[in-house]
């Protein structure tokens, strides 16, 4: 028996334990064992008949729970086990609250105290009522603007007769039945979001070669659905650089980074944010773009799950609801996909998503691994060939590498090895069919 989530060991009674009781009791439950040291070896408590009849009344005077302490014996030692159920109300000691996260315990302060109440109470942030707000801080336009794109995508059917604001904001659940607004009704439609919600923005910033050489900078306001493409218009005009190239006598100009792409992003940051403390942001650097939003991912999910189907769990889903209904994203977990999909096809490599600064990360890569990089890392040029080969054609195989670089099997193995190790490479696919693509993860900055 190990440490885990739901089991905690101490060799003596100590009343900060009462912190554990409370963090098991806000997560899934669980049992504390005192008596029992941390490699799970039973050393005793002499006083337990004591702790057997004070722990219970303790713990229900001062956390307003009910556990079982029971008495158990190994070898002539004595260890008394602690029960705790899982509450569907938040439990506090001293006015604090505990959570078990892993094999840890967490205090919970500021927005994620704030989440944690609000699931509590069976409600998400975005559908708490805003009492100061009215039909006077919706901007009509907007929701007539919502209006033809629902009804293009056919997600959501208006006719010309709807014209009560009231009415189709409270079919989109954003008015509660007595008339109130919700806060997802004033980030969706609102004249003016940061009245009610300071950190509803979103920073753009151009960078040198450090994160602390800021060049440039843009703030861009306004409500959840014209803050994408209002971002967008920035990064055109201000921000980017375009390659001209002609078909014919057909001008053709191509960004940088693909913008449906860059959409996306933007759209899924701004239905999975924490909303209480900071914007997002969008890094501009020579090599590439980032895009990072507060808010870790939801526990049934990892970075990797984000690259293959997966279900969605939006941390704000009156807004994602919208959206939906909007034609703006899908509802079935494929925005990350899109993502991957759209960079693929602008020739890029795949993005980097990570978990970082208590938030999400999506990196777009502009032109990794060039010859200037390259020539930086220690590797033959067989290899180096094989990278240029791998992003000009999409992909190598370890019989593409044998017979474009002349190298025999035993070769080829050792320098593909060294690649997936550096993870400037990753594979796909078993045996002689695994191709090997370009991984962004190896790339340093």
């Amino acid at each position: 028996m190990l440490e885990k989530q739901n089991i905690e060991w101490k060799e003596s009674w100590r009343n900060e334990y009462f912190e554990w009781i409370s963090a098991f009791a806000n997560a899934e439950g669980g049992k504390l064992f005192i008596g029992i040291n941390d490699k799970g070896e039973v050393v005793g408590v002499d006083d337990y008949e004591k702790l057997l009849v004070n722990l219970p009344n303790q713990i229900r005077d001062l956390l307003g729970v009910i556990c079982e302490v029971n008495h158990h014996s190994k070898d002539d030692l004595n260890y008394i086990e602690i029960v705790i159920n899982a509450y569907s109300v938040p439990i506090s000691y001293k006015g604090k609250y505990y959570i078990r996260s892993g094999s840890t315990t967490q205090t919970l302060n500021g927005a994620t105290l704030n989440d944690f109440l609000l699931k509590k109470a069976g409600v998400n942030w975005d559908e708490v009522i805003e009492p100061k707000a009215s039909i006077k801080d919706i901007d009509l336009n907007a929701v007539e603007v919502f209006k033809k794109s629902a009804t293009s995508s056919n997600r959501l059917f208006f006719s010309k007769s709807d014209t009560d604001t009231e009415a189709i904001l409270k079919n989109l659940r954003l008015i509660d039945n007595d008339g109130n607004y919700k806060r997802a009704a004033i980030l969706l439609f609102g004249k003016d979001p940061l009245a009610f919600c300071t950190p509803a923005f979103i920073k753009i910033g151009k960078f040198g070669d450090t994160g602390s050489e800021l060049l440039n900078q843009d703030e861009v306001e306004g409500n959840a659905f014209e803050q994408a493409d209002k971002v967008l218009e920035v990064l055109d005009k201000k921000y980017f650089t375009k390659s001209i190239s002609y078909e014919g006598n057909q001008r053709i100009e191509t960004p940088e980074y693909p913008y449906a792409a860059i959409r996306e992003i933007l759209l899924n940051a701004i239905a999975h944010r924490v909303y209480e403390t900071s914007a997002i942001t969008v890094r501009i650097f020579e090599d590439r773009l980032e895009i990072w939003n507060i808010g870790e991912l939801p526990e049934q999910l990892s970075t990797e799950d984000l690259k293959t189907t997966h279900n969605s769990y939006p941390r704000n889903p009156l807004i994602a609801q919208v959206f939906y209904k909007g034609g703006l994203i899908e509802s079935w977990g494929r925005g990350t996909i899109k993502i991957i999909e759209e960079c693929k096809r602008h020739g890029l490599s795949e993005p980097h998503i990570e978990e970082k600064g208590g938030g999400v990360s999506v990196t777009i890569f502009k032109d990794i691994y060039n010859d200037k990089y390259l020539s930086k890392l220690d590797l033959n040029e067989r290899q180096k060939n094989a990278i240029q080969y791998i992003k000009e054609n999409g992909f190598i195989t370890s019989g593409l590498y044998q017979d474009k670089l002349d190298v025999p099997k035993s070769t080829t193995r050792r320098d593909i090895d060294e690649l997936l190790e550096l993870k400037i490479i990753k594979s796909e696919g078993i045996g002689k069919a695994t191709k090997y693509f370009i991984c962004a993860e190896g790339y340093r900055s």
